[in-house]
């Protein structure tokens, strides 16, 4: 029997030995599937798991780019921003710990170390100069978004970020100011909501001035806190870039003033300044009426928060003789001394014609009927032109296309085409009338036969600047040869003669030589309807004429009172003075023009 029992225990021996192996391979098995699993999870992240769960943990905090300045031409600020930082914290995070831990050096190492809440406290507070107990009250709570600070610096920013204070965050603003006020305040602009331009150059240069956000990524646990060791990444903003103009801002100013005084003693409803440099077409101010100051511009109206000399088309009326002047002489229909008898109403093609003042049969120039400025001269002498001529001639002077001087709005004018003029029409566009154009229009006009009749396109941005500092100037449109320089200078002797011997008498600056032309035109009603509701005055001279070097137009819209006793003159005469004081021009030495009005 005892024999038979051992023969038993042999033979169940084996079993437990082959159980025993199967239940160690099942365990190999198992931990082989549970490795591989992690290796494929942690090693591999084939599902992209382990991003995933990082992408979780990343949250981005905004750095907003600095918006570029709007700089004068001696580099005086008209525009510029400042970046400043809003602490924010979500109460229910920063509530919940008692204390945290942040990466700092020490002894030149970077070590985790552990900060008690009432000491993150403490050093929050030392950082905004807050009461420690006023801040712990603001940091305590349930409320997951709540204003600490507001208004700091970026160096401000940069030490509370480095506290890694669980749930603090700054939140980062752009402040736009304007020193000057509404010192070319509707050129400037101003942003909607502080951040998009929303007129002026802020408007249309606001993808050049408002630069690229920068971006601050870092890790967040579960537990709300920042992960000290997680990632950190910054991608700092770039900057935009500065625009400089080709204004003079004392002189802005002082041409600003002076149109605000003519509008308001005469009560009209706009007035408008223009000063250009003849040799660059360079803006040198540009002044409106009741400009807005873009730091309050609802403090004006709508209508008043543009840049009247671009976007406001008028008939000029008789300033536009110049042109006609150039084109006769240029085409070799007459000089300035050939003689027309002019009667007290001229008739052509059934229209009669007739002057701002009675007179008789006249024996006049054409430097007399430019110089007093007769409508029956001109269409006299505009008739020898052909219709064609006369539209190409205004066309050639830049009228019926928009300066573009990088400004919303800018008018090109009304210029009908000549197949479409009426009877009339034909003969009054010879003297500004059934043609509209901007003030910058008729002082590019002008500029031309200032400048030897080189047409040059006008500027208002001079150059862009990079945050490096790196200057990019705008170059110059091609010049254009409108007229001949022996074209141009008889047109200018015809200019200044109707100052020295014509009726403009009132334009001359002493020790200088000035040439300069006036126009009157109907304003018709802003109600569409048929019929005029005042008048629209203006005067526009060069100087000095012995070598041209600025123009300047000054307009009114609408003045009260007779037209007849309405002056730009003594306006005229103050900015263009100033203009030539600001930019040390030396008085006249030679003579100047007086071609006679009359035929001997």
């Amino acid at each position: 029997m005892a024999q038979n029992s051992g023969k038993a225990s042999k033979a169940k021996a084996p079993n437990a030995t082959r159980r025993l192996r199967m239940g160690l391979g099942i365990m190999l098995t198992l931990l082989l599937v549970v490795g591989g699993k992690l290796f494929m999870v942690q090693g591999l992240d084939v599902g992209g798991m382990a991003e995933a769960a990082l992408n979780n943990r990343l949250t981005s905090v905004e750095l907003p780019a600095e918006r570029g300045s709007i700089l004068d031409s001696s580099g005086t600020v008209l525009a510029s921003s400042v970046i400043r930082y809003n602490i924010v914290v979500d109460q229910t995070v920063n509530t919940k710990t008692d204390s945290f831990r942040r990466l700092q050096t020490v002894n030149g190492k970077d070590e985790l170390v552990t900060v008690t809440r009432d000491q993150g406290i403490s050093e929050l507070a030392s950082v905004l100069g807050m009461d420690r107990d006023a801040l712990r009250d603001a940091l305590t709570g349930t409320r997951r978004y709540y204003i600490v600070a507001k208004d700091l610096k970026p160096d401000v920013e940069d030490k509370i970020s480095k506290l890694q204070i669980p749930g603090i965050v700054a939140e980062g603003t752009s402040k736009r100011v304007y020193p000057n006020g509404s010192v070319a305040g509707g050129i400037v602009g101003f942003l909607q909501d502080g951040t998009t331009g929303q007129a002026g150059l802020e408007q249309t240069q606001d993808d050049i001035l408002k630069g690229t956000p920068g971006k601050r990524v870092f890790e967040i646990g579960a537990d709300g806190l920042r992960i000290p060791v997680g990632v950190d990444q910054l991608t700092p903003a770039v900057n935009g870039k500065d625009i400089k103009l080709t204004l003079n801002s004392d002189l802005q100013y002082f041409s600003q003033q002076a149109i605000q005084s003519q509008k308001d003693k005469l009560g009209a409803e706009w007035g408008v300044i223009v000063v250009s440099d003849v040799k660059t077409g360079n803006i040198i101010a540009m002044a409106d009426t009741d400009a807005p100051d873009p730091n309050d511009p609802g403090k004006v109206g709508p209508q008043d928060r543009g840049v009247r000399a671009v976007t406001a088309a008028y008939e000029p009326g008789s300033v536009e003789k110049m042109i006609t002047a150039a084109a006769v002489i240029q085409e070799g229909k007459s000089s300035p001394l050939d003689t027309f008898t002019i009667p007290p109403t001229y008739t052509v093609d059934g229209q009669t014609f007739s002057d701002a003042f009675e007179h008789g049969t006249e024996q006049r120039t054409l430097a007399g009927i430019v110089g007093y400025s007769m409508n029956t001269g001109t269409v006299m002498v505009g008739q020898r032109l052909s219709k064609d001529q006369r539209y190409d001639w205004l066309r050639k002077f830049g009228i019926g296309e928009a300066p573009d001087i990088g400004l919303p709005a800018e008018s090109k004018g009304i210029l009908t085409p000549a197949d479409q003029w009426d009877g009339r029409q034909e003969y009054t566009v010879l003297f500004g009338q059934g043609v509209a154009q901007s003030t910058l229009q008729t002082v590019r006009a002008y500029q031309s036969i200032a400048n030897d009749g080189v047409m040059l396109q006008p500027r208002l941005i001079d150059s862009y600047i990079d945050p490096d500092g790196t200057e990019e100037r705008v170059p110059a449109k091609d010049p254009q040869q409108v007229v001949s320089k022996d074209t141009a200078k008889q047109v200018r002797d015809i200019l200044e003669s109707a100052v020295t011997e014509g009726e403009i008498k009132e334009a001359a600056i002493d020790g200088y030589r000035v040439g300069a032309k006036t126009g009157t035109s109907e304003s018709p009603c802003d109600d569409g309807k048929s019929g005029f509701c005042g008048f629209t005055a203006s005067i526009i001279g060069m100087a000095p004429m012995d070598d041209p070097r600025f123009i300047v137009e000054v307009v009114l819209q609408r003045p009260k009172g007779s037209i007849y006793g309405i002056t730009n003159g003594p306006v005229f005469r103050s900015v263009m003075s100033q203009t030539l004081r600001t930019f040390n021009v030396q008085p006249s030495t030679g003579e100047p023009a007086r071609l006679p009005q009359y035929a001997k």
